[in-house]
C-alpha cells in the first residue's frame, strides 16, 4: 500500500505536515486540566454559597470583621492612650527633674573630658565636677539664707513697737472703734482661721522640704549621667538602624557640643555678672554684697531677661537702702548691660551658638509658658539644635524632591 508522507524511520525525508491528531503549538493536547476557578477577592472560598430564602431575597455575606470587635479594639486605644496622658501628667514633676539633670550632665561633660585629657580618671574627674556644683549650691544658699532669717527676726522683733504706734495714732483709733476692729478680730480668731494658719505653715514646711528633694534628685540624676554619659549616647545612637548610624551620630555630636558650650559660655557670664555686682557693692555700701551677687548671677542665666530682673532686684535694694545707692546702682546696670548685650555675651557665645534673636525671644517666651524658669534656661540651646537639624535635614531633603 503506498504512503502517501514520509517515514518516521527516514532522517533524508523532508519536513512535511505532521499527521492528523499530533499535538502542536496551536492545537493544545486533548488531556489538558480545566482552569481551576479564581474566588472573588473578599470572598472566602471555603464559605458555602448563599442560598436564597425565597421570602426576604438573597441573604449577604456576613461581614468579615465584628463591627464590636472593632469598637472594642477602638475603645482599648483610646483607654490607652488616655492612660499614658495621665501618666506623664502625673509624672511631669520627675520628668522635669529628669529634663534639668540631662541639661547639666551634657552642659559639665565638656569639663569632665577635659579632666580626662588632662590624665584625670574618669570617676575622679566626674567627682571633681560634681563636689564643685555642691559647693557653689552651698556657697548660694549660706549667701541667700542668712539676709533672709535676719531681715525676718528683725521685722518679728519691730511688730509690737509697730503695734504701739498704730494705738497712739488718734486716726487709727478712730477708725478701730469705728469699724469695731478688735470684735472682727477676735470674731475671726476662730478654729477655722487657726486651721488654715497651721495649713500655711505646713504648706510653708512641705514646699522647703519639697525644694530640698528635688534640688538633692536634680543632683544625683546629674551625677549619674556623668559618670555614664558615654554609655547613654552610645545606647541612643544604637537605637538608630545602620545605615544612617553615622550621619545622626555627627550630628547628634554637634548639637551636645553647642549645648556644652552654651552651657559653659552662659556660666562665664553670668559668674562675670556676680563678681561686678559684688564689686560694685562693696564699693558703694550696699548690705549682703555676696547675698546680691549671686541672685545677680543666677538671674543672669536666664536669657533675655534675666539680667534685668537681677538689676531691678538689687536698685530696689539700694532705694531701701538710700535714695542715691539707689540712682548710682540703677545707672551702673544700665551701664553694665550694655556693654554685657553688645561687647561679652557676642564674644563668648559666639562660637558656641549662633541663633537669631527672634527665634531667641520666641523661644525664651515659649519656654517660660512651658517650663517656668527651666524652660528659659533651655530655649536657645534647643532653638540651636532644631536650626542645625533643620539645615542638615530637612532642607536638603526638600531640595531632592
Amino acid at each position: 500500500m503506498p504512503q502517501h508522507g514520509p517515514s518516521a524511520d527516514d532522517p533524508d525525508a523532508p519536513p512535511g505536515p505532521p499527521p492528523t491528531g499530533a499535538p502542536t503549538a496551536e492545537t493544545p493536547p486533548a488531556e489538558t486540566p480545566p482552569p481551576v476557578p479564581v474566588p472573588a477577592p473578599g470572598i472566602d472560598p471555603d464559605e458555602p454559597p448563599a442560598v436564597p430564602s425565597g421570602k426576604f431575597g438573597t441573604p449577604g455575606r456576613p461581614l468579615r470583621r465584628s463591627s464590636f470587635l472593632i469598637g472594642f479594639t477602638g475603645a482599648l486605644g483610646v483607654l490607652l492612650a488616655y492612660t499614658l496622658y495621665l501618666g506623664i501628667r502625673n509624672a511631669g514633676g520627675i520628668l522635669v527633674l529628669v529634663v534639668i539633670a540631662l541639661f547639666l550632665a551634657v552642659g559639665l561633660n565638656p569639663a569632665v573630658v577635659r579632666l580626662t585629657r588632662w590624665g584625670v580618671p574618669h570617676g575622679l574627674s566626674v567627682a571633681v565636677v560634681a563636689l564643685t556644683v555642691v559647693l557653689l549650691l552651698c556657697g548660694g544658699v549660706v549667701a541667700l539664707v542668712p539676709p533672709i532669717v535676719t531681715q525676718s527676726g528683725q521685722f518679728i522683733d519691730q511688730i509690737p513697737s509697730l503695734l504701739d504706734e498704730l494705738r497712739r495714732n488718734p486716726t487709727v483709733n478712730d477708725l478701730v472703734e469705728r469699724y469695731d476692729v478688735v470684735e472682727r478680730v477676735q470674731s475671726a480668731a476662730n478654729a477655722q482661721t487657726v486651721g488654715r494658719a497651721l495649713g500655711g505653715v505646713l504648706g510653708g514646711a512641705q514646699l522647703i522640704f519639697g525644694t530640698v528633694f528635688r534640688t538633692l534628685t536634680v543632683l544625683v540624676l546629674t551625677i549619674y549621667f556623668l559618670a555614664y554619659f558615654n554609655r547613654l549616647r552610645s545606647l541612643g545612637y544604637s537605637l538608630v538602624p545602620r545605615s544612617r548610624r553615622e550621619r545622626v551620630q555627627l550630628i547628634g555630636d554637634e548639637i551636645l557640643a553647642k549645648v556644652g558650650a552654651y552651657m559653659v559660655g552662659a556660666l562665664s557670664i553670668a559668674v562675670l555678672a556676680g563678681a561686678t555686682t559684688f564689686v560694685f557693692a562693696l564699693i558703694v555700701g550696699l548690705p549682703y554684697p555676696f547675698a546680691l551677687a549671686v541672685v545677680v548671677a543666677v538671674t543672669d542665666l536666664i536669657p533675655q531677661i534675666g539680667a534685668t530682673l537681677g538689676a531691678v532686684i538689687v536698685s530696689l535694694v539700694g532705694f531701701a537702702s538710700d535714695l542715691p545707692i539707689g540712682i548710682a546702682c540703677a545707672v551702673f546696670f544700665l551701664i553694665y548691660q550694655q556693654v554685657e548685650n553688645y561687647l561679652i555675651y557676642p564674644k563668648v557665645m559666639r562660637r558656641s551658638v549662633e541663633v537669631n534673636e527672634v527665634a531667641a525671644l520666641l523661644a525664651a517666651l515659649l519656654g517660660v509658658a512651658l517650663l517656668g524658669v527651666v524652660g528659659a534656661l533651655i530655649a536657645i540651646p534647643t532653638v540651636a539644635a532644631l536650626q542645625l537639624i533643620l539645615r542638615e535635614v530637612v532642607l536638603p531633603r526638600q531640595e531632592i524632591r
